[in-house]
């Protein structure tokens, strides 16, 4: 009989642990979202609770664009321009409970509610890493509950989504290009 290196042992051994503590953390309760260590333009305001946790998986659209306002006697420049995002909202288990896409920016549940908002605020986040935004949700339409009295959106804990890194110049006008982005989406109502 052959005996396992003891490094594949510890290997096998930590995975299945780790295979034991990723079931069980699906069924604890999570704890409360802390948004201390947030910017402040991006904080919800006090007398509010977490209603939903979700991570946006997706990407966003760009369009190579000329500039609106040139520099007087410049010639034409041209620039990226956002076009809307389309991602699927996963709770923290990882299910699919909604989606996020727009224009208008729309966060729709699985259970038939949706919400749009108006941006407040956005705060820099990591480099390569689209902005921290807070969020007034307007109110709630559809059929479901789970959207029902959100009052705010915080995009939270971005990766990627900025503007693509290849030049948009006179050759390109028109083109567009999405790009891979994760965002949380911390979804708040009146406490």
């Amino acid at each position: 009989m052959r005996s396992i290196p003891s490094a594949a042992l510890l290997l096998a051994t930590t995975a299945a642990a780790l295979a034991g503590c990723g079931s069980m953390m699906t069924s604890a309760p999570m704890a409360a979202f802390d948004q201390a260590a947030l910017p402040d333009p991006v904080k919800v305001p006090a007398g509010h609770r977490v209603a939903m946790e979700t991570v946006g998986v997706g990407e966003i659209t760009y369009e190579c664009r000329q500039k609106a306002n040139p520099p007087a006697g410049q010639p034409a420049a041209y620039e990226w321009v956002f076009v809307g995002p389309r991602a699927v909202l996963n709770d923290r288990a990882g299910r699919a409970v909604g989606s996020y896409y727009g224009p208008p920016a729309t966060w729709a549940s699985a259970d038939g509610s949706a919400i749009t908002g108006a941006q407040l605020a956005v705060a820099p986040a990591l480099p390569g890493s689209i902005p921290l935004q807070l969020v007034k949700a307007n109110p709630a339409t559809g059929s479901g509950t789970a959207m029902k009295d959100v009052a705010y959106i915080q995009r939270v804990a971005t990766q990627g989504g900025v503007a693509p890194s290849r030049a948009c110049l006179a050759d390109a006008l028109g083109q567009r290009e999405t790009v891979r982005y994760q965002a949380d989406y911390i979804f708040w109502k009146a406490a």
